[in-house]
């Protein structure tokens, strides 16, 4: 191979790496991996789960545990909570974010080793790491999503859309403005980023 063409090919191989990290990092780029993380509802996910009772038998962070009935490979299953983001404890990227550790505890405090009621929205059952999204009923009565947004343990994930969006943002509100849990000292630095970024969407929206 000539020297002449083994420079194209890198300066080739260079444009498209860059265009790849712009096509990432742009809006297009987030508009395209929310769609392909919009998974539709899965027919055996709805047959297998919704309105069933399983034992909780892990928590692994605020939003996201394990019950007990294996899922293909796996020994588990492992739901995140549709509607609701804790903040992170075990992700490597973010370290462990402020409340972080306080969200986890409260949710092991109310599920861990509880039979609980899994409902799943009609519309979509996983997300894009093929965990479970479902809303989660304690033993009283009362759904565990609900529970830690109006207690501030959580955000309401405005991210996505599902059965009870707005729902879930009134309670975030209440909770915000009762200063329950996070909301007594969280700072919009400490949000978690994809926060950070659609309130500030929502903001220029509003300016218009």
């Amino acid at each position: 191979m000539s020297r002449h063409r083994r420079t194209g090919l890198i300066v080739v191989g260079l444009l498209a790496s860059l265009l790849v990290v712009w096509f990432d990092h742009s809006q297009f780029g987030r508009r395209w991996r929310q769609a392909e993380s919009r998974q539709p509802a899965r027919s055996d996910d709805l047959e297998k789960y919704h309105a069933k009772t399983f034992t909780v038998v892990n928590v692994v962070d605020g939003d996201t545990i394990d019950i007990d009935v294996a899922d293909g490979k796996y020994d588990h299953t492992r739901i995140r909570l549709w509607g609701i983001d804790t903040p992170e404890t075990k992700n490597p990227e973010t370290g462990v974010m402020y409340f972080g550790p306080e969200a986890s505890e409260f949710t092991k405090e109310l599920a861990l080793g509880k039979q609980v009621a899994v409902y799943l929205d009609e519309n979509r059952t996983r997300d894009k790491y093929d965990r479970l999204l479902a809303y989660v009923k304690l033993p009283d009565g009362g759904f565990l999503n609900e529970v830690l947004l109006t207690e501030g343990f959580a955000y309401a994930d405005l991210r996505f859309k599902h059965n009870f969006y707005n729902k879930y943002k009134q309670l975030e509100a209440g909770a915000r403005g009762q200063k329950k849990g996070l909301w007594l000292g969280v700072t919009p630095e400490q949000w978690p980023e994809w926060r950070q970024r659609e309130i500030s969407n929502i903001k220029k929206q509003n300016a218009k």
